[in-house]
């Protein structure tokens, strides 16, 4: 049940697992690696909370429901509709299912989402005594994803994908995502005691991510979470995992990072962003032309 250890999964992208592992070692939960792009640990429901909060290098983290052999649609129905749905969707919630497939006899992606969302209703019908799902409260999306005739079914905690920070507006189109930005600045040698230059700064995504790491700041601590609205979270846990970022948070470092651009209106974006993101005073922000600095 929920109260034990949850099988979680945090997905990444392709080449940043060893990082993701390595930061959720550090919040304190056991990591492996099991497919590209998917780090399995297990948590108790804090561990949601946490994790969503701060991962720098994840896109999002999904509840492995199940994962069993499926090569045809009884057992796909079946397993589906013999699972607990109403441990985590109260009677209102809203749950809508998306799939894939890779190299599985269940190739059609729509009609396993169909049996999958059917076999959801036949068991939150019955679990919750009723006659009738309204599907008007919180969200809960499912993923049934059937890789070489295994299908895993994956409750999704986060939302739109982590490297949504909340603080670049939406319509700005990065060259690099702030989950990258992260992990290059955990791949190199920089320390926040060490100066940091990035010559080609643009918006800031770089330092700004470097500034949230010297800081200790949690990523995700200005942005929702559609699972901060489940009935099945308490609403204190979330709280204190909300807390918890804030007393972590240290001091801006004696090192200012320092961004420079050749231009003068993109700054205007990158300080912008660096104010949204608590990390202002943090960085210097310059015009320069890369030829100047050499």
């Amino acid at each position: 049940s929920m109260s034990d250890s949850i099988p979680l999964i945090a997905t990444t992208a392709f080449g940043l697992e060893s990082l993701v592992k390595r930061e959720l070692e550090d919040l304190g939960y056991k990591a492996n690696v099991i497919s590209p792009g998917w780090i399995r640990f297990e948590a108790d429901l804090s561990g949601i909370c946490r994790t969503n909060l701060w991962l720098r290098t994840a896109d999002r983290v999904v509840i492995q429901i199940n994962s069993f052999e499926c090569k045809d649609f009884d057992t796909l129905f079946e397993t589906t509709k013999a699972i607990a749905w109403d441990e985590w969707i109260p009677k209102d919630g809203q749950f809508v299912v998306t799939g894939r497939s890779i190299q599985s006899q269940l190739s059609s992606v729509p009609a396993c989402q169909r049996s999958v969302k059917k076999a959801m209703v036949e068991s939150l019908l019955k679990a919750h005594r009723t006659t009738v799902l309204p599907e008007t409260g919180s969200l809960h999306k499912v993923e049934i994803a059937l890789i070489k005739d295994q299908a895993w079914l994956l409750l999704d905690t986060t939302g739109p994908s982590l490297h949504k920070r909340g603080y670049r507006p939406a319509t700005a189109t990065a060259p690099i995502k702030e989950t990258l930005a992260a992990a290059m600045v955990q791949l190199s040698f920089w320390n926040p005691d060490r100066p940091l230059l990035d010559p080609f700064c643009g918006t800031g995504t770089i330092p700004i991510e470097a500034a949230l790491i010297g800081r200790n700041m949690a990523p995700g601590m200005y942005r929702d979470f559609p699972s901060a609205d489940w009935h099945c979270i308490p609403k204190e846990i979330w709280r204190d995992a909300r807390t918890e970022s804030l007393d972590l948070m240290k001091q801006p470092g004696s090192e200012r990072l320092l961004g420079t651009d050749n231009d003068d209106k993109i700054l205007i974006a990158a300080r912008k962003n660096a104010t949204l993101a608590g990390v202002a005073d943090d960085i210097h922000f310059q015009q320069r032309e890369f030829k100047d600095l050499l």
